[in-house]
């Protein structure tokens, strides 16, 4: 129990950070938990699916050379993952009519990320303990909210504009991209010293979270 505690505990403090960041106006609670619970069930069986069907057709080692590891990085791994949960937030947040501004994007968004991320997490925890527990926790956690957080961002810009297919797209793209370079640097760790650029990774992405956070406050519509 203490472990599953600890698995869900960072993921509760970013889902309650970026509830507050959304000043100007709440989503409904509901729609905040169902879309968290679709992320913990749809997302993740999407991606067990699709993992299936990838590993099924290009079978990649765990031990494999530099250019595998970047297709299992990008390609089996972050596609399939970010897919799993833009898929959610394309057809099940963003019509709603409470999706209403722009940092709505960025509020679901991380719902149906912190809730892949609560299943991965107990996954992880209960097979690695509190030391993995401890290390996720300031990592692999606070990189889903980011990868959830650069999708929001698009997607929320994509609810009100012409292009809603091309931002939606875009969304999608930067959580790969960014998912993608940091498994990869970790994937690769028979070279020694690569954990840094996953780490790099992580504070990049975690940058330009505050500052798409932060444009999309800035532009609310409910702000006066």
């Amino acid at each position: 129990m203490n472990l599953i505690v600890l698995a869900l505990a960072p993921v509760a403090a970013i889902l309650l950070y970026i509830y507050i960041k959304d000043k100007y106006e709440k989503e409904p609670l509901r729609l905040l938990f169902y879309s968290f619970v679709l992320g913990t069930v749809v997302s993740v069986i999407l991606t067990v699916i699709l993992s299936f069907v990838y590993n099924t057709i290009l079978p990649l080692p765990d031990n494999g050379s530099i250019l595998q590891q970047f297709i299992k990085a990008f390609l089996v791994v972050a596609l399939t993952e970010e897919f799993s949960k833009y898929v959610v937030v394309r057809y099940f947040a963003q019509p709603k009519k409470a999706f209403n501004e722009r940092f709505d994007g960025i509020v679901y968004a991380v719902m149906v990320s912190m809730g892949f991320a609560a299943t991965e997490n107990i996954f992880y925890v209960l097979g690695g303990g509190y030391e993995v527990a401890l290390l996720r926790a300031f990592t692999a956690v606070p990189a889903h909210a980011t990868f959830g957080i650069l999708m929001g961002y698009f997607m929320g810009k994509a609810k009100f504009s012409r292009n809603r297919t091309t931002l939606n797209l875009y969304g999608l793209l930067f959580a790969v991209l960014f998912h993608g370079a940091y498994d990869f640097f970790l994937f690769i760790n028979f070279i020694p010293g690569t954990w840094t650029g996953a780490l790099v990774s992580l504070v990049i992405a975690i940058f330009l979270s505050r500052k798409v956070i932060k444009k999309h406050q800035d532009s609310s519509r409910f702000r006066l």
